[in-house]
């Protein structure tokens, strides 16, 4: 079956995966875009899953400040190399992350910190479990996934600080 390049060139678009990436899974969902996309999300999750139990040696802690200069916070985003860490996918989920923690005040990164007696609901409290500011549609563990499957190294959340001037 022939691949038209507008079908490559929309799979791209959303995903923002490589050419042949989305050729061959335009060419596995016999053209259908939707799937191809939904195949290539599985692929994501898996390369994710592999990837779990690196070390992640490397990475950035990055800031945001809201324009009011009264709340902001402070985001360790951690990844397994420099060159990952210096590139504009990592700096901007770190930069995105940052924000995420500004806006939603998460308390804990993961559910597993979650103490067990808690009457919190996890996903406000967990920022990994909250929906992304930026696209409600999908959490924050899944846009993290989506750079894991863009970059091919783990990338974790190490920790968080939030701050805000008190009325």
């Amino acid at each position: 079956m022939k691949i038209s390049s507008e079908a490559i060139k929309e799979v791209r678009n959303r995903t923002s995966l490589g050419i042949l990436d989305c050729k061959d899974a335009l060419t596995e969902a016999n053209g259908d875009v939707e799937k191809a996309i939904e195949i290539l999300k599985d692929r994501g999750l898996e390369v994710a899953e592999s990837k779990t139990g690196r070390v992640t040696a490397g990475g950035i802690i990055e800031a945001y400040i809201h324009h009011t200069r009264r709340i902001g916070a402070l985001v360790e985003l951690n990844c397994e190399t420099d060159f990952v860490a210096n590139t504009a996918e990592f700096k901007e989920l770190a930069r995105n992350l940052a924000m995420q923690v500004t806006a939603m005040s998460p308390r804990f990164i993961t559910s597993d910190e979650v103490p067990k007696d808690s009457k919190l609901d996890p996903q406000s409290a967990c920022l990994l479990l909250q929906p992304f500011i930026k696209d409600p549609n999908k959490t924050i563990q899944q846009l993290i996934v989506e750079v894991i499957a863009k970059m091919g190294e783990n990338i974790k959340v190490s920790r968080f600080s939030r701050f805000e001037l008190a009325s």
